[in-house]
């Protein structure tokens, strides 16, 4: 695995900390619905009592539905366990600053139960455990992100007054590329840019896109772990520093009926030396044996796995033909119109998941993906022919097009249970279960607007 440098190392926190620079820590870990979830401290007490012990957090918090209300049928926290505490504990590589928030740090933390075994279904120990089991062929994963996101010129408060109709986008017509679209709203995204910068990110463009108002942020790659801590704080953080410049921004997958926000997810191997394992120039669009396996495996899991990539009701509202956003499982260089695209050479040849949108947790993608990939390898599938044409109109496999559907697959799947074991295949399905009912319970304004006269 690389060397994780923390973007702020305790001696030097300890050193602000004295100098009254910063007065609080935030302790906080990704929950299962991709959110930052944990305690702010006071930056002394942090570094008197937190740093090494950790602290404690009631276990329901990876057993809830959106709204944080406890549900029945979780194995690991329930009323009849009487909702216990796991333990966080901070992982010093990622001790940042966060300057939308004067005078705060941040650490991602692990979650442990209290004789120190890892809390098997928190999102940062599955990518964890996927991880461990590249590393056991000295390969490391190195994953980059690309997030998008739509804003628009009302806060939050006066969206969630509204019901979330008639807001204002940030840009009234198509922006995709456009540098007049970009500047008509580059105070939001320059801030942005510039303190993820000084939380210890890299950043490296933004860009418009084509639902109005919808904009991306584009970040460095870095190690998977790094990659998906950094996703989590910068999702977060964005959503804060647009609450205090009185707009609000949304990464839902489908805001409207529109183009959706996609998160694609790049994904490449090394090996301990540094050198690229899916590269080499022996195969075709210079794919090594290796890649030709790893993206096999991608396509033979891509359904069982979509839970992991599109975990919401409105993830599958992305998943229209001519969207730019796939509906076939299928390969291509180059090629848009696939659900895995092969694009880059050399050190950057790499494959690009196309499925995830907006709302999808870094920590269980980038998992699935590694689990995919060794799936391949370890079974030496073989790749088919490349799809070098429209995807959309080709006879490949459909991707799924409901939760209902990717929950299914999910718990038939063989892949899923052997790559993740059965407790997080269970706790997974089970949260897919309770989102699906709340929605077959939910009266929409659609059914209102289709049935309230005229049936």
């Amino acid at each position: 695995m690389a060397d994780r440098t923390p973007p702020l190392s305790v001696e030097e926190l300890r050193r602000l900390v004295d100098a009254g620079e910063i007065d609080t820590v935030v302790l906080a870990f990704t929950d299962m619905q991709g959110r930052l979830t944990g305690k702010r401290f006071a930056a002394r007490h942090f570094l008197d009592e937190v740093l090494e012990h950790g602290t404690e957090g009631c276990n329901y918090l990876l057993a809830v539905d959106v709204d944080v209300n406890t549900v029945q049928g979780y194995a690991m926290s329930s009323w009849e366990h009487g909702y216990g505490d796991f333990a966080m504990h901070g992982d010093a590589a990622t001790l940042r600053r966060t300057p939308w928030n004067p005078g705060t740090a941040l650490l991602t933390a692990d979650l442990a139960w209290h004789d120190g075994s890892p809390v098997a279904a928190s999102p940062r120990q599955i990518l964890r455990s996927q991880l461990d089991r590249l590393a056991e062929r000295g390969w490391s994963a190195y994953a980059g992100t690309e997030l998008e996101f739509i804003v628009f010129r009302d806060t939050y408060e006066d969206a969630w007054n509204r019901g979330y109709r008639d807001l204002t986008p940030a840009n009234q017509y198509n922006t995709d590329y456009s540098v007049l679209g970009t500047g008509r709203v580059e105070p939001l995204l320059r801030r942005i840019r510039n303190e993820m910068g000084a939380a210890g990110m890299t950043v490296e463009s933004a860009k418009g896109e084509c639902n109005l108002g919808q904009h991306e942020i584009a970040f460095r790659y870095d190690e998977a772990l790094t990659t998906c801590d950094q996703h989590s704080v910068y999702k977060t953080g964005a959503k804060e520093i647009a609450a205090q410049e009185g707009m609000a921004l949304t990464f839902m997958a489908k805001y409207n009926e529109r183009e959706g926000n996609s998160c694609h997810i790049h994904l490449s191997l090394r090996d301990e030396a540094g050198q690229p394992v899916l590269a080499d120039g022996s195969g075709p669009y210079g794919m090594s044996r290796v890649m030709r396996h790893f993206l096999a495996g991608q396509l033979a899991a891509l359904r069982d796995f979509t839970l992991f990539y599109a975990p919401n009701i409105n993830s599958y509202k992305r998943f229209r033909p001519g969207s730019f956003a796939p509906t076939a499982v299928a390969w291509g260089p180059d090629n848009r119109t696939c659900a895995l695209r092969v694009i880059g050479h050399g050190p950057g040849h790499r494959l690009e998941n196309r499925l995830p949108g907006g709302d999808v947790n870094p920590y269980l993608a980038v998992a699935a993906m590694v689990a995919a990939g060794l799936y391949g390898i370890e079974h030496e599938l073989e790749l088919p022919e490349a799809c070098t044409g429209n995807a959309y109109t080709g006879d490949a496999e459909h991707v799924p097009t409901t939760l209902r559907e990717a929950a299914a697959l999910w718990e038939a799947s063989p892949i899923a249970r052997e790559a993740f074991g059965d407790a997080v295949v269970e706790h997974y399905l089970h949260m897919a279960r309770v989102e699906q009912d709340a929605y077959d319970a939910a009266v929409t304004d659609w059914e209102r607007f289709r049935s309230f006269e005229r049936m």
